[in-house]
């Protein structure tokens, strides 16, 4: 009777191991791609990432599998004059915004939802947009890319921030939940090293990331389009996608990086993580199907890889709305024109100025009147440690001074929040008390 009840027990758990799917071998490609901002002068990294949802779709990636965040707003705004298209290149004939997936837009393109979707919380995206999220194993490539602005610890969205140690507690999660074998992470924006620098991506995570900029500088804008005023793409961005429309998903990782770092003249872009996979080829992450019609006009219009800087125009970030401003300015042709364009220059100018003067009365009030302390504060660049600290000082900031989210050059300013998190001589309560005090929104 026992060796009965034994032998009932392994057939049912034979019976239980079978009703598990067994992975796939050869694994599939999964993508996410998010253009965290807003506004038709940041027309760039909407295109960046519909360039980029081109270049996977081309390469046979299907698009169930390919979740694009973006806000939508640049298509159709009436600042567009070619209703429906955008561009990535100067004089390109490629619509990159066609066919391409809206899965989460408008007021779907927050922080929380964007860490739901790769950690595939397929619960908490119930009703929202697409729905889609990251069902990924084991076997599968992941590839993210993420183009938008950035801080000391931080990146943006149209709502919301989102800091490196969320984002790293987001990584953390997809590999302990097996939800990759390898994953890359490319991404664009000012201070992005500091995203994943130190400990914030361990190498067993089996994750290779790079990025436009190290932890301390700006990315940088360039193809100034003069019918559309606005800047097309992004240095770092272009450098990689022109590349991939070049010579195809055939390249290593590691060949590839080596190039854009060469090319990108105007950042230093760096690479974290796990570089024993590096020389795996791209199309592992990119597809590796031969180029559809979209792809090969792309290759056609793209100049040959080569050490040369493209990006005559480039501007960093943070003046670019300055530079679109001047830019048309110059090519006014009415001076009803010329008026509302000077006006709005002096508008940006005085509030660049209004929210350095803020960020100076909170850290003055914070380092009580202490002007060596003030200038240290004001005057360096380290990266954050104290994530507590900082979340609580930005999102303060953001709430009582700025929207950090809104107005990029206050988003710049937060770096004087971090570095007083990481001094001695600051506490939590203290910065906390100067924002309320000195901001009343």
């Amino acid at each position: 009777m026992g060796y009965l009840k034994v032998l009932v027990v392994l057939c049912s758990m034979a019976s239980l191991v079978a009703s598990v799917p067994a992975p796939d071998a050869e694994g599939k490609h999964w993508a996410v791609l998010v253009a965290g901002s807003a506004g038709y002068y940041n027309y760039r990294h909407q295109a960046d990432v519909c360039h980029a949802y081109q270049i996977l779709h081309a390469h046979g990636i299907p698009d169930e599998r390919i979740i694009v965040f973006m806000k939508d707003d640049i298509a159709q705004s009436r600042e567009n004059p070619t209703k429906g298209i955008l561009i990535n290149k100067l004089n390109s004939s490629v619509n990159v915004y066609e066919g391409v997936p809206k899965d989460y837009t408008g007021e779907e393109v927050t922080p929380k939802n964007f860490l739901n979707v790769i950690t595939g919380n397929k619960e908490a995206m119930s009703g929202v947009g697409s729905g889609k999220v990251l069902e990924s194993g084991p076997n599968d490539h992941v590839f993210i890319n993420f183009v938008d602005h950035g801080a000391p610890g931080f990146v943006a969205f149209p709502s919301g921030t989102l800091s490196a140690k969320e984002l790293s507690h987001s990584l953390e999660t997809m590999y302990k939940n097996k939800m990759y074998k390898q994953l890359v992470f490319y991404m664009e924006a000012c201070e992005s090293g500091s995203m994943f620098e130190g400990d914030l991506l361990p190498k067993s995570w089996n994750i290779f990331a790079t990025t436009a900029a190290n932890a301390h500088e700006s990315s940088y804008a360039c193809y100034y389009d003069k019918l559309r005023r606005t800047f097309l793409g992004d240095v770092y961005s272009i450098k990689w996608m022109e590349n991939t429309d070049a010579v195809g998903t055939t390249e290593d990782l590691q060949v590839q990086f080596t190039k854009v770092k060469e090319e990108t003249k105007s950042s230093h872009v760096q690479e974290f993580g796990n570089m024993a996979f590096n020389s795996e080829q791209i199309q592992e992450f990119l597809g590796g199907a031969s180029g559809g019609a979209v792809h090969q006009a792309m290759k056609r219009i793209t100049a040959p890889s080569a050490v040369k800087d493209y990006c005559v125009d480039k501007v960093a970030s943070p003046n670019v709305p300055l530079a679109i401003l001047y830019n048309r300015l110059n090519d006014a042709t009415t001076e009803d024109e010329k008026v509302e364009l000077r006006s709005m220059l002096v508008d940006e100018l005085q509030q660049r100025n209004e929210i350095a003067a803020t960020m100076k009365s909170i850290v003055e009030m914070a380092s009580d009147a202490d002007a060596d302390l003030t200038k240290t504060i004001l005057t360096t660049q380290v990266q954050p440690r104290d994530f507590d600290c900082a979340e609580a000082a930005v999102h303060a900031f953001s709430d009582k001074c700025f929207d950090v989210s809104k107005v990029e050059y206050a988003f710049r300013q937060i770096y004087a929040l971090v570095n007083m998190c990481e001094h001695a001589s600051f506490s939590q309560d203290s910065i906390l008390n100067a924002v309320m005090t000195s901001c009343s929104r």
